[in-house]
């Protein structure tokens, strides 16, 4: 199985969920420290604009958009089922949605405006930030599907290493575009990642019962 049972989970679950809390909290309270922490961050990342910058920015934020999230987790799918990975491409796509809605109910529910200087394009409310919580889901399903089937270590390493560095540059352009708050990204990190930990505990307790259905019968797990 891609997914084994691991004690460590519960653990992982545990630290990344508490500690998103801890941020939400910081956030519907409208922390002072927090402010200020968001401040420093905002000002190092947006403190030197460019046209070049902006553009790359522009393009970096595209990629990463929800829309195109939804675009890769299909195109994933679609391979992982022409592959015999039939589970792994069900798990895949309700990964993504199913992670959607619960920050769409984050968001509704600590109701945190954007940056006043956000772009009219970015509209609805700020925390946590839909862009880095969609890809960092897709970027995982990569890594634990995808990139293990890969024959070559050194080309492993070298698409963890891309998909790493994309994350980053993708919070980073959110922080620049005024989109978002440094803990906005953060904040959806730490969400994807607690996330994370419950679809993999869903797809080792319901993988093995999906596969007498027989529409997946002939699926790897």
């Amino acid at each position: 199985m891609y997914m084994e049972r691991e004690p460590e989970r519960l653990r992982r679950f545990l630290v990344s969920g508490v500690i998103f809390l801890v941020i939400a909290a910081l956030v519907f309270s409208n922390s002072v420290v927090l402010q200020l922490f968001d401040s420093l961050l905002q000002a190092f990342f947006t403190g030197t604009t460019t046209d070049f910058r902006t553009m790359l920015m522009k393009i970096v934020s595209f990629l990463g958009s929800p829309k195109m999230s939804i675009v890769y987790v299909i195109i994933i799918a679609f391979f992982l089922w022409g592959f015999k990975l039939k589970i792994p491409a069900i798990w895949a796509i309700a990964t993504l949605i199913s992670g959607d809605v619960v920050a769409t109910i984050v968001k509704d529910v600590v109701k945190r405006a954007r940056p006043s200087q956000h772009m009219a394009a970015d509209n609805g409310y700020s925390f946590p930030s839909g862009h880095v919580f969609g890809f960092f889901l897709v970027a995982s399903i990569l890594f634990i599907i995808v990139i293990p089937n890969l024959k070559r270590a050194w080309v492993r390493l070298f698409w963890q290493i891309v998909l790493v560095l994309f994350i980053l540059v993708l919070a980073i352009s959110r922080v620049y575009l005024y989109a978002h708050y440094p803990s906005d990204v953060i904040g959806s990190m730490l969400l994807a990642y607690t996330w994370l930990q419950v679809c993999e505990w869903l797809y080792v307790w319901l993988a093995p019962i999906m596969k007498r259905w027989s529409f997946v019968a002939n699926s790897d797990i």
